[in-house]
C-alpha cells in the first residue's frame, strides 16, 4: 500500500487494489481481536522453495 500511496502516478485498477488491500489489513485486524494470533493463510505462510533459488 505505501507503493500506491506514495506514487506519482497510479495505473488503472490501483484504487481497486488499495480497498481490496485495506479491506484485507481491517479482516485481519478483526481476526487478531477475536482469536490472539494471525489468520491461518498469514500465519502459516512461507516464501517457498523458489527463494533458495537465490
Amino acid at each position: 500500500m505505501d507503493a500506491i500511496n506514495n506514487s506519482k502516478r497510479l495505473p488503472r485498477g490501483s484504487a481497486d487494489l488499495r480497498a481490496w488491500c485495506q479491506s484485507q489489513l481491517e479482516r485481519h485486524e478483526a481476526y487478531v481481536v477475536e482469536h490472539l494470533e494471525d489468520m491461518p493463510e498469514v500465519r502459516d505462510w512461507s516464501l517457498g522453495d523458489w527463494a533458495a533459488q537465490g
